[in-house]
């Protein structure tokens, strides 16, 4: 992966390699990441069945809110975070997130009922450290080399989707729903420990001068964040919305139990991840980011419109899910650094906020419009909505650029 250094180079830029802490830094900040996301993601696979289970656990509406009630809390505090992060140190705002996050987790996993689920998993998302991990990372790059951070943290939330997606269905099997958001809890705590002895101390970004009047109106409606922020929240919208369906359809229309799902999610996940690398790759090599970025818009689009008119045969539904994969994947490595890179400097704690903030909306969208959809027309519909979000996405995502390289 190449890097632009020097503006007024006219040949081929060199590369510049991450130096021994940028790796580190990026790498368990990264991981703190992941974790965050597992404590959406390891339920996405099994808890729209294990939900049936329960009082009102029929009702998809209610299940979507249980999947979704978790990025409403996250969005209403994501820019304080971001704020607080930029005010107050990015690891003790980190810290404190993750014990909310724990403590939710632990909630979840002693509540029988769908409500104390639901209060759980609100409280689970109110620990909103994302753009404090964000900020800490561009915090501690180099511009040159931000591109490769914020494409670790995209490719580490895809591949805790991945592990997510064939670990749940075994531990379904195992410990249950209950014991998986215990699991969470506990790994929370690890991750406490790792941000206070492992993730090393970073100043914050200097910054040259206080922009206080500009830089916050810049950061929420500059043209080039607000579609990047949009773009996220359809990609958090489609990835919870479609798992009210998926995991049932599997059942329904391939006969395969939740626990033995992992035999898909394994190797259409890995596959299409192993796909996504190179396309980003050679996106950033080549300079190509806007066309990789359309291509991606376009794949879910289309993909969508497969799930919606076809889904119930298993070789659409199969190849959809690949299809899929590959686009989100794509998404999560590219965004994030866009993001970084086209923040201003002195708000970027604020505009990774809001681009935080912009995701979680989308996860509670999706599980509460998704389920809302699926009770009062038809799982189908749950998938033409979605594609024609990604329709609108399309129209926003032909104007995006990619962001000119800013010394640091």
């Amino acid at each position: 992966m190449t890097s632009t250094t020097a503006p007024e180079a006219l040949g081929k830029p060199p590369k510049i390699s991450m130096s021994a802490q940028e790796r580190r830094s990026s790498m368990t900040l990264a991981s703190i990441y992941g974790l965050r996301m597992l404590g959406l993601f390891l339920i996405l696979p099994v808890f729209a069945i294990y939900s049936r289970t329960l009082p009102g656990g029929r009702d998809p509406f209610l299940v979507g809110l249980a999947l979704g009630i978790y990025g409403l809390t996250q969005a209403a505090l994501q820019i304080p975070f971001g704020l607080a992060s930029d005010r107050f140190g990015r690891k003790s705002v980190m810290i404190f997130g993750m014990v909310i996050f724990a403590i939710g987790s632990f909630m979840a996993g002693v509540s029988h009922t769908l409500d104390g689920i639901i209060l759980g998993r609100a409280v689970q998302g109110a620990g909103a450290i994302s753009a404090a991990i964000s900020a800490m990372i561009a915090d501690s790059t180099r511009d040159e080399n931000r591109t490769k951070a914020m494409a670790m943290v995209g490719m580490t939330i895809g591949l805790s989707f991945i592990i997510s997606l064939v670990a749940a269905p075994l531990l379904y099997r195992s410990i249950g729903v209950p014991g998986m958001f215990v699991l969470t809890g506990v790994l929370a705590l690890v991750a406490i420990a790792v941000i206070r002895w492992v993730v090393p101390d970073m100043p914050m970004a200097a910054h040259a001068a206080p922009q206080a009047p500009s830089a916050p109106r810049e950061s929420v409606v500059a043209p080039a964040l607000l579609r990047l922020h949009f773009s996220i929240f359809v990609v958090n919208f489609t990835q919870v919305a479609m798992f009210l369906v998926v995991p049932l359809a599997l059942v329904q229309n391939m006969g395969i139990p939740v626990e033995h799902q992992w035999m898909v999610y394994l190797p259409v996940t890995l596959g299409s991840f192993i796909l996504a690398v190179p396309g980003i790759i050679w996106a950033e090599a080549r300079g190509k980011m806007r066309a990789v970025f359309i291509a991606s818009v376009t794949l879910m689009m289309l993909t969508m419109l497969g799930f919606a008119f076809d889904y119930r045969k298993p070789v659409t539904l199969i190849l959809a899910l690949f299809l899929f994969f590959v686009a989100f994947n794509v998404m999560e490595a590219l965004l994030p650094s866009l993001v970084s890179r086209t923040a201003p400097p002195a708000r970027k704690g604020l505009a990774l906020g809001i681009y935080n903030t912009a995701q979680s909306l989308g996860l509670f969208a999706g599980g509460a419009v998704g389920g809302w959809v699926a009770r009062s027309w038809s799982s189908e519909g749950v998938f033409l909505a979605c594609a024609a979000l990604s329709l609108i996405w399309l129209g926003v995502a032909w104007f995006i650029q990619p962001p000119p390289k800013r010394a640091h």
